[in-house]
């Protein structure tokens, strides 16, 4: 059986960038498995942008020389923003192939925890062991879908794939009110569909970076209140940029910076591509069933609808427990709060040499680990621990 010091579970954004950094550790043996870009590439819808500016939608590595302006200059193109998805995954796929070429594409079937570390078992049957674990399994499998939906056909979240011409010609519904659930209403009604939305919220918050927003961000106060990752609004921004700071701070005050930062909103360029769009806000789902080959759903306010498609811009909601390459056994040993691992530094678990990183390190780091703008603080926190105990080894 092969062995090896490190072993990266996910090549995502996350999952390259620590890569890439521990691979940088003299006399370290890392592993990485997975298919680069996966999520971005076969699950989310075609067309989508990205909602990140720029500057905070790069993959990191040690010597920040694989940024996404890199990416740009490297093929003599001028930088677009929003940034295409399609572009995005290109981008992803260019910084494996430079960083980590030897990247291996199987994937992680199953982790048990052993006396000395962990032992995995890939797709194939072959088998090694690990010293360490970095579990970077994105979020797919953590899609929120509200149990009035459950066993129902003709249901689907906005993350179970690319294709939108599908809905031509038909009447589809989407729940929510964040930008994945109106730009994937946008998509599908530029596919042919009659789409409506229905939000729960009184009203979609509609925020960008055109207009006066834009103008406002350019500026000097808009400096001061805005980090350069762009994630959280102002003031609130800067405490999410920087997670050792934010931890610093009393439960209740994260947990609050934590849902003013991740409430669902759209970016206002959504504006005209939605201006006719139906949108029902403050309205939701109470009861649904199926219907002869249709959706039959009733809304809380006694009025029904009839579709054809009903698509789930419902968000995630974490719980490591859905990893299903993580071993009952092994998550039973993991300390959790609301579903996430609880986590020290480097983002170890409670299980010694078991880390998480991306959006299941969101209780422990904050709202900043749910976008590629985190990637830079994880990546180097990571390295510097497993450098560290290689190091007393």
């Amino acid at each position: 059986m092969s062995k090896c010091d490190v072993a990266v579970l996910g090549a995502g954004p996350y999952g390259l960038s620590a890569a890439a950094h521990l691979s940088a550790i003299k006399g370290l043996d890392v592993r990485a498995f997975g298919e680069p870009m996966e999520f971005w590439k076969s699950n989310m819808p075609s067309g989508m942008f990205l909602r990140s500016t720029l500057v905070a939608s790069s993959l990191s590595d040690p010597r920040r020389a694989m940024r996404l302006q890199d990416f740009f200059a490297e093929h003599r193109a001028a930088p677009q923003v929003p940034i295409p998805l399609d572009r995005f995954v290109e981008y992803g796929t260019w910084f494996q192939r430079k960083a980590l070429p030897l990247l291996d594409r199987r994937r992680v079937r199953l982790v048990e925890g052993e006396p000395a570390g962990f032992r995995l078992t890939l797709e194939d049957g072959e088998s090694l062991r690990a010293k360490r674990v970095v579990v970077a399994g994105g979020i797919g499998p953590f899609a929120r879908r509200p149990e009035v939906f459950a066993g129902l056909p003709g249901v689907s979240h906005v993350c179970d794939g690319r294709d939108v011409a599908r809905f031509q010609g038909k009447r589809v519904i989407v729940i929510g009110g964040g930008q994945s659930a109106m730009e994937t209403a946008a998509l599908v009604h530029e596919a042919g569909a009659q789409v409506e939305v229905l939000v729960r919220e009184g009203g979609v918050r509609w925020h960008g970076h055109t207009g006066y927003a834009q103008k406002v961000s350019k500026s000097f106060l808009g400096r001061l209140l805005h980090a350069p990752e762009g994630v959280g609004p102002a003031g609130i921004s800067r405490l999410v940029a920087s997670p050792p700071t934010l931890k610093l701070f009393p439960r209740f005050v994260q947990d609050k910076i934590w849902r003013r930062t991740l409430r669902a909103t759209a970016l206002s360029g959504l504006m005209e591509r939605m201006a006719k769009v139906k949108i029902s806000e403050g309205r939701a789902v109470v009861a649904a069933r199926s219907d002869g080959g249709r959706l039959t759903l009733d809304l809380d306010d006694g009025s029904v609808r009839r579709t054809d498609h009903v698509l789930l811009g419902t968000g995630y909601k974490v719980d490591v427990g859905r990893y299903p390459f993580l071993a009952p056994e092994l998550v039973g040993r993991v300390e959790t709060r609301d579903g996430f691992p609880r986590l020290s530094f480097g983002f170890e678990s409670s299980v010694r040499g078991l880390h998480f990183v991306g959006a299941a390190a969101g209780w422990s780091y904050g709202p900043l680990m749910w976008f590629v703008a985190g990637t830079e603080f994880a990546a180097t926190e990571l390295s510097r621990r497993v450098a560290r105990a290689a190091k007393a080894n």
